[in-house]
């Protein structure tokens, strides 16, 4: 569905506002219902992405993306974390191991998504929710893929569907 409106081939506003909402209803329904913590910072970008695009991220993209952001931040926290002393509450930088932890988790998520054809920006987002100590054990981090995907799903079905504004 092409969202090109009178606004000179920019998408309309409106309908990328309500797309977006739609788009993260499922994360924040699970969110509400189950405390589980399935809406995060991340999802706000990949909506808007998704939302906005004419011909836009794949799902493969999208969802490959933020699996490399997960893996690499779980892997720059892990590291930090044997090797230094990272303070417990997340985002204390003093000693500035979560600071290191975020920086090389950027870089390696930057380099992971090319290297596998999964570029998608919004991915940075959420290794740095991971090396940061946001979500940093396995099991806080397995909520984001699920999270990732409801989005894709929600895309599917709300891109086939012509909004009346």
């Amino acid at each position: 569905m092409p969202l090109n409106g009178p606004t000179f081939g920019l998408p309309d506003p409106v309908t990328v506002g309500v797309r977006a909402t739609l788009l993260l209803a499922i994360a924040g329904a699970t969110a509400w219902v189950t405390g589980i913590p399935a809406l995060f910072p991340s999802l706000g970008p990949s909506a808007f992405v998704l939302a906005a695009r004419d011909q836009g991220p794949t799902p493969r993209t999208v969802l490959g993306g933020h699996a490399v952001g997960v893996v690499c931040g779980l892997l720059a926290y892990t590291a930090a974390a044997a090797v230094f002393s990272v303070p417990t509450t997340p985002l204390d930088f003093h000693p500035p191991w979560l600071v290191v932890s975020g920086v090389v988790a950027v870089g390696l998520t930057s380099s992971g998504m090319l290297a596998v054809d999964a570029v998608h920006p919004p991915a940075c987002a959420t290794t740095l929710i991971v090396a940061l100590g946001l979500m940093s054990t396995l099991s806080e981090a397995a909520l984001v893929l699920p999270a990732v995907a409801s989005l894709l799903v929600v895309d599917r079905f709300t891109s086939r569907i012509h909004l009346p504004f």
